[in-house]
């Protein structure tokens, strides 16, 4: 297509697309452009199954020169969780190149408007839908995600949250009309009047500092919202997790170039072994804007730090759940042995603190001691994970040696209610795969205090006996306001205990969810709908997604002229 000829067509193919974003998350129902099914996959063009494994396959042990300014070097060294060398190379950049290369384009595209940089948006995330397969095992093979979560997670839900980004974009650029007929009368005397021109003016160059576990569903939204606000945009991978966003990259600025715009208004910065280069990007003057998922002292550092930068930051938090009593105890459990599997728990949404009352509770089927809530729930789990082939695609892999060690470390900080086991993943036996472990502890006593009020990310969850379900509700009141959490679950017929619960939600800025006993669990979010993180305890800083996180990427600029 002619680049002349490519916007136009850009706006007739995805503004139907735009406009249906815009009114999901108006109405915040269901809704999605992109299906979950890979069989969804093999029709109209797009990659099925076996070509993008064949696609995934054929980059190993190749470089992937993005043809950027300023590259210097090429760096590498991924090694899948799942035991494959990926062998694949990236471009190391002299960033006193690159950065000014890539300011040079924002002029043209901040000039485009929003509508034209919300369609370009549109089509890089369908040219990686399309590839959604040969992306699934790209993020498979970086995260330790089970294929069939990597598919989903990494491909149509992680396009969702990018897409999700672009309508808030566009939402809040639109707010303000380009121009304006301002007159102000004068009595008898001539009014005045003057023309006013509004532009939506990028910050500057937003940097993306990807995590390990989700490459692409974390990335997506910082990275989209920067580009359709007009500005330009740095991806500096984690080092384990470099080749999905490397191939993002690598597609943006296909699209870019081809409809006319700067290809370096996107761009990939991958690093050396232990050079650790995110904290150099982070306060040079260029980067304007940071987006950040990762640990709470890094975070934290960039917040304090990064002061030329507005800092968008995903920490992390402590996960509660409440259990005061259970109209479905079955599905209750059923539900809690999922969330606590999904991924091998290494999800920043996964509860990591059950809050049970020492008494016990209320159920369904009758009254429950606190260690019989326990003993169910580690059954649970073991039902669920108790064939291995199901386990491994409920699991996934460990992503990393830290969260083995935190995992083996857990048995030993009290009374093991269910003891985590190894599973072997006969298509890859340099997996490590392991089940969740659960640990009794008391909430009274201060030594198991150190160790249910301090994150463990991974496989590991505390059963935390407590005085009473309002002991309970106070605790996790504590928890949220000191150490912050992504997600909040609540099981109770009670409603007093409901309201009670809820207005701790409330207050401290988290999200909840009561009751869910079916096929929705707490450690999951949907794009248009849920809001992941609320930007108001110490967990996180931002929503994915809301108008907070988008509008302050730009500012608009007037212009005023005498009518």
């Amino acid at each position: 297509m002619a680049a002349e000829l490519t916007v136009h067509q850009l706006i007739a193919e995805h503004r139907p697309t735009l406009d249906q974003a815009l009114e999901a998350i108006r109405t915040r129902a269901y809704w999605s452009p992109h299906p979950e099914h890979p069989k969804a996959y093999g029709e109209q063009g797009s990659l099925d199954m076996a070509a993008g494994k064949a696609a995934f396959d054929a980059l190993l042990g190749t470089r992937l020169d993005l043809g950027q300014p300023g590259t210097d070097d090429f760096v590498g060294g991924e090694v899948s969780p799942y035991g494959i060398e990926l062998g694949v190379e990236y471009p190391h950049a002299d960033v006193d190149v690159l950065l000014p290369a890539m300011k040079a384009g924002q002029k043209a595209w901040r000039d485009a408007g929003a509508e034209i940089r919300a369609v370009v948006c549109l089509e890089i995330l369908k040219r990686i839908s399309d590839r959604t397969h040969e992306f699934a095992h790209a993020v498979m093979h970086t995260s330790g995600q089970a294929f069939m979560m990597a598919f989903q997670a990494g491909g149509p839900h992680a396009q969702d949250r990018g897409l999700e980004a672009v309508a808030y974009a566009y939402v809040e650029q639109v707010r303000t009309p380009d121009t304006a007929e301002w007159t102000k009368p004068q009595g008898k005397r001539e009014p005045l009047a003057l023309t006013k021109q509004f532009t939506p003016v990028p910050r500057g160059i937003g940097l993306v500092i990807g995590c390990n576990t989700f490459p692409t569903w974390n990335g997506y939204p910082g990275l989209f919202a920067s580009l359709a606000t007009g500005n330009a945009v740095l991806v500096k991978p984690h080092p384990r997790a470099v080749l999905p966003l490397a191939l993002t990259v690598q597609v943006a600025r296909d699209v870019l170039s081809e409809t006319g715009f700067d290809p370096n208004l996107v761009a990939l910065t991958a690093e050396r072994p232990g050079e650790g280069i995110a904290k150099t990007l982070a306060t040079r003057p260029e980067i304007r804007i940071i987006d950040y998922t990762g640990s709470t002292a890094f975070g934290d550092w960039l917040e304090a730090n990064a002061r030329q930068a507005q800092v968008y930051t995903e920490k992390a938090g402590v996960n509660s759940v409440l259990v005061e009593s259970a109209g479905d105890y079955k599905g209750m459990l059923a539900n809690l042995a999922f969330s606590l599997s999904l991924y091998s728990g290494q999800m920043c949404t996964t509860p990591q603190n059950l809050l049970i009352p020492r008494v016990g509770i209320r159920t369904d089927e009758g009254p429950k001691t606190f260690d019989e809530v326990v003993a169910d729930l580690a059954r649970s789990v073991d039902g669920l994970l108790g064939d291995d082939a199901r386990a491994n695609a409920l699991l996934g892999a460990i992503v990393n040696p830290d969260v083995k060690d935190r995992l083996e470390a857990a048995a030993g900080l009290g009374e093991v209610a269910l003891a985590s086991r190894e599973i072997a993943n006969p298509e890859f036996p340099g997996a490590v795969v392991r089940t969740p472990v659960v640990v009794k502890l008391d909430g009274a006593k201060p030594d198991d205090e150190a160790a249910y009020m301090s994150e463990c990310f991974g496989p590991v969850s505390f059963a935390v006996a407590v005085d009473s379900a309002s002991e309970a509700v106070e605790l996790l009141r504590r928890t949220i306001r000191e150490k912050g959490a992504m997600t909040v679950g609540a099981y109770t017929t009670d409603e007093e205990v409901e309201q009670a619960v809820q207005e701790v939600c409330l207050e401290e800025a988290a999200q909840l969810s009561l009751n869910l006993v079916g096929g929705v669990y707490v450690n999951q979010t949907a794009a248009f709908s849920d809001f992941h993180g609320s930007g108001g305890n110490p967990a996180a800083n931002a929503a994915l997604c809301d108008g907070a996180f988008v509008a302050n990427r730009f500012r608009v600029v007037e212009v005023r002229r005498e009518a």
